[in-house]
């Protein structure tokens, strides 16, 4: 093998995750990560939001990725999470049939993680609007997850996430963490939020885990690389072998 390539669909008016996840691969020579994008621009509740995330426009973009033979293909997107966690596992499940590699998502990848740490009671921040959170909320609720606190930013214009400044992000960890839950999870990959998990955690003392980071350590495990191998900046998550 030449090499480890994982696909990632990625939303059109997204920033974030790309450069993201080529940092975090960074040390890993034998991997590359490969995008084909999607027509995202609006997150809210509406018909055109809602449809936006329709099944056959993601096998479409898959299908490209699979022209590049990936050995793992990756919706780097969280629309799950106020959808409902059905649509990724079958986003995942229609990737895995009909190119014969690993999928997963970022949403997929978080409750996986989650369930690995026995997390039940958890905080949660997004950037997303009123009724896109309370969604969430009610979709994690029905898991039988205990959401001790939220904060979300009231924005529903994809490219706008990327504008929020470090400390806004940070201000809703902190306040989230004082109700001291299990985890605290950060869901929308167009938030500059991947780099501030470290020092978060450090200042907290609450397990942080953000839907870019978690997409790409989800995805790396599926491949068969450790994702320690990225190194501790990205967190508690990338410290451990498991």
């Amino acid at each position: 093998m030449s090499g480890i390539r994982i696909g990632m669909l990625t939303p059109s008016s997204n920033t974030v995750l790309e450069p993201i996840t080529q940092a975090i691969i960074a040390p890993l020579e034998e991997v590359t990560a490969h995008f084909s994008r999607l027509k995202v621009t609006e997150i809210s509740l509406n018909s055109y939001g809602l449809a936006q995330f329709e099944l056959e426009p993601f096998v479409q973009a898959a299908s490209l990725l699979a022209d590049a033979r990936m050995h793992a293909i990756t919706w780097n997107g969280t629309s799950a999470a106020w959808r409902g966690f059905h649509e990724d596992e079958a986003l995942a499940s229609a990737i895995k049939d009909a190119h014969d590699v690993p999928a997963t998502a970022s949403m997929l990848a978080l409750n996986h993680i989650m369930d690995v740490h026995d997390c039940r009671r958890i905080g949660l921040v997004t950037p997303y609007s009123h009724d896109v959170q309370a969604r969430i909320q009610e979709n994690y609720t029905a898991l039988g997850y205990d959401i001790t606190a939220e904060r979300h930013s009231g924005i529903s214009i994809n490219y706008e996430f990327s504008e929020i400044e470090a400390e806004p992000i940070c201000e809703m960890v902190r306040d989230v963490a004082k109700s001291r839950p299990q985890c605290i999870i950060i869901i929308c990959t167009n938030l500059r939020s991947a780099g501030l998990v470290q020092a978060l955690e450090a200042e907290t003392g609450i397990p942080i885990y953000d839907s870019t980071s978690a997409v790409v350590w989800h995805t790396l495990k599926l491949v068969g690389v450790n994702p320690a191998r990225c190194g501790a900046r990205w967190g508690s998550l990338f410290s451990a072998s498991d």
